[in-house]
């Protein structure tokens, strides 16, 4: 893996085989899969490989530099890990692994609301690195209040707003499989409480709209990332609702087949927002390429979703330091290569639109 690991898997794409191995078919099929066809989940890859690089060679660029910051909070690289919840399923320590191993990379982590722990419990796990957590506008103003309250008594610092999930995606692998999570991996936040977890997570949810979203977040005093954006009118309407970031996201694929890659909804909504906020992306991230590609396509920083869970499955807390760390060293590698000495220097010239590549 990586040189911290003491194994012998050294590359971000054998941790992902490794990882897909390990599982058993049905959780492999609930991480991996996506929704109806599964078009999205494949083009979210296959979009990285449209774009290739333009590299600036003897320029005189010394070692890059790829500290950055998001909704006032420092990271050592423009990196953090997404909220992807029912993580017992894939290593006993779930996400507070995942947390610890972002502390020690200097990065932050976003404490998911259908998690297997407390936002409570990931906070005093890795308080330099738990710095979001994540809601869901369904269920009931007062259930979302609520937990918006344990965060702000947390200390959280920001609050993720995941706005494409007002039902779960028709995720045609888990249908085949029978396949649904267990309670005990994704009710952290509500134990004992499954009445309340249907009410978010069933099948029937009240309207939600960015008035109520924004009245709530500007109650509270936290800023938010209004996350599942694919669309510039999306994009406005949650800042007009006071919404601090935009995260640019298809959830991975697993929401609604159809829509376009992450990848090709970015420069659009980047060019029409980008002087007014900050931008997050994910969907499709496999390599430290790709996270270039999408900084200089108008992200400022990327989230991780599977690949931060491969590494987990394959060595849990010293597995995600693996992927983090194997990510680095390729970042670094190819801004230098690029001629780029910041993340703050990679824009749209960094890449060129190549169809056939």
């Amino acid at each position: 893996m990586s040189r911290n690991a003491g194994m012998t898997l050294s590359t971000l794409p054998q941790i992902t085989a490794a990882a897909r191995a390990a599982l058993a078919p049905e959780v492999r099929d609930y991480l991996e899969g996506g929704a109806g066809d599964e078009w999205t989940l494949a083009r979210n890859t296959a979009a990285f490989d449209e774009w290739a690089f333009r590299p600036r060679v003897l320029r005189g660029h010394g070692t890059p530099r790829l500290d950055t910051t998001f909704l006032g909070v420092d990271l050592s690289m423009p990196v953090i890990a997404g909220p992807l919840g029912a993580d017992r399923l894939f290593h006993p320590d779930g996400q507070t692994a995942v947390a610890r191993a972002c502390a020690r990379a200097g990065i932050a982590s976003m404490a998911p609301e259908a998690g297997s722990f407390s936002l409570e419990t990931l906070r005093a796990e890795a308080p330099t690195a738990v710095r979001f957590g994540q809601l869901h506008p369904t269920g009931s103003t007062d259930t979302f209040r609520r937990l918006l309250d344990r965060f702000v008594a947390a200390g959280f610092d920001a609050v993720v707003v995941t706005c494409d999930c007002p039902v779960g995606g028709w995720r045609e692998r888990n249908l085949r499989n029978g396949f649904t999570p267990p309670q005990s991996t994704v009710g952290g936040n509500y134990p004992g409480d499954a009445a309340t977890f249907a009410s978010l997570f069933g099948t029937h949810r009240p309207g939600w709209d960015w008035d109520t979203v924004g009245t709530l977040l500007s109650d509270a005093g936290l800023p938010w990332l209004a996350k599942g954006i694919l669309t510039v009118d999306d994009a406005r309407a949650a800042l007009d609702a006071g919404a601090g970031a935009i995260g640019v996201s298809n959830h991975g694929g697993r929401q609604l087949d159809g829509v376009p890659a992450a990848l090709d909804a970015l420069p659009a909504i980047a060019a029409a927002v980008g002087d007014r906020t900050r931008i997050s992306f994910d969907g499709g991230i496999r390599r430290g390429s790709d996270v270039v590609k999408a900084l200089a396509l108008g992200a400022d920083v990327v989230l991780l979703g599977r690949l931060a869970f491969h590494g987990l499955v394959v060595a849990g807390e010293i597995g995600v330091g693996a992927v983090l760390d194997l990510l680095r060293d390729e970042i670094v590698t190819i801004m230098t290569l690029l001629g780029r000495d910041s993340v703050r220097d990679l824009d749209a010239d960094t890449v060129t639109y190549n169809a056939s590549r």
